[in-house]
C-alpha cells in the first residue's frame, strides 16, 4: 500500500535500518506527527512467549505515570451503592441488567468495562460481544472489582490493559505526540518495569524480542530494547 508525502518526509528523518535507544526514539515522536490532530503514539512489544500456552499468557495493567493524554471512557456493571460509587467516582455510564441490554444491542461507546462481582452472571452474557473487542471485565486486570471507585479512578487516571495476541505481541499507546519526551519516557519505562514484572517463568531466551514506537499516522521507529 502505497503511503502518503507527509509519511515518506517523516520517514526520512531517521535511519529506518537501524536501532535506536528509547529516549532518542522518543524524542522524535513529535516530530514524526504530521496529522491535524493529536496523534497517540503506540508502542508493541514482541515478546519471547508462547500464548498458546497458558502460563505463557501475559496479560495484566499498568499506570501510565504521564496518563493517557486522552479521555477514558468507562462502563460500570454494578448496582445499589456500588452503582452509586461508581457515577460518584466519575463513570460514563453504570447499569445492571439495562446496561447488558444496550451493549446487547450494539453500544460500545467506551473503553474500559468494569463489573462487580456479583454483576458477573449478567456480564458474562456479553463474552460474544466483549470478548473479541477486549472489553470483557477481567479479575486479572483489576476490572473485575468490589472497590469501583478506585478502579474508576484509576483508568480515568491512566491506568490501561495490556494483553499478548496470538502472535506474541503487546500493544498499546504510552501517550501522545504532544507530550514531553520526558513524559513519553516516564510512560515507555513504566510499560517495560510492568511487563518485566510479570514475565512468565517459564518463557525462554530472550523476553524482549523486538520493541517499536510509531505516532497513528507515522512511520514505524525500532528500540534497542532490554534483553
Amino acid at each position: 500500500m502505497a503511503k502518503g508525502k507527509k509519511y515518506s518526509d517523516a520517514a526520512r528523518r531517521f535511519d529506518r535500518n537501524a536501532t535506536h535507544e528509547s529516549d532518542d526514539a522518543l524524542a522524535l515522536m513529535g516530530q514524526l506527527a504530521t496529522a491535524k490532530f493529536d496523534e497517540s503514539v503506540d508502542a508493541v512489544f514482541k515478546l519471547g512467549v508462547d500464548p498458546r500456552k497458558a502460563d505463557q499468557m501475559v496479560r495484566g495493567t499498568v499506570a501510565l505515570p504521564a496518563g493517557t493524554g486522552g479521555a477514558v471512557r468507562v462502563i460500570v456493571f454494578a448496582q445499589g451503592d456500588a452503582a452509586d460509587e461508581a457515577r460518584a467516582a466519575g463513570a460514563d455510564m453504570v447499569g445492571a441488567e439495562d446496561l447488558a441490554e444496550q451493549v446487547q444491542g450494539g453500544m460500545l461507546d467506551f473503553d474500559i468495562a468494569i463489573a462487580t462481582p456479583d454483576m458477573m452472571p449478567v456480564v458474562g452474557k456479553l463474552g460474544r460481544v466483549l470478548g473479541p473487542r477486549g472489553l470483557m471485565p477481567n479479575p486479572k486486570t483489576g476490572t473485575v472489582t468490589a472497590d469501583v471507585t478506585k478502579a474508576v479512578t484509576e483508568f480515568k487516571g491512566g491506568r490501561v490493559e495490556y494483553r499478548t495476541d496470538r502472535y506474541g505481541n503487546v500493544a498499546l499507546s504510552i501517550g501522545k505526540a504532544s507530550f514531553s519526551a520526558e513524559d513519553l519516557q516516564s510512560n515507555y519505562n513504566a510499560v517495560v518495569e510492568e511487563l518485566e514484572r510479570v514475565r512468565p517463568a517459564s518463557a525462554k531466551g530472550r523476553y524482549f524480542r523486538k520493541v517499536s514506537i510509531s505516532t497513528t499516522m507515522g512511520p514505524s521507529v525500532r528500540i534497542n530494547g532490554p534483553s
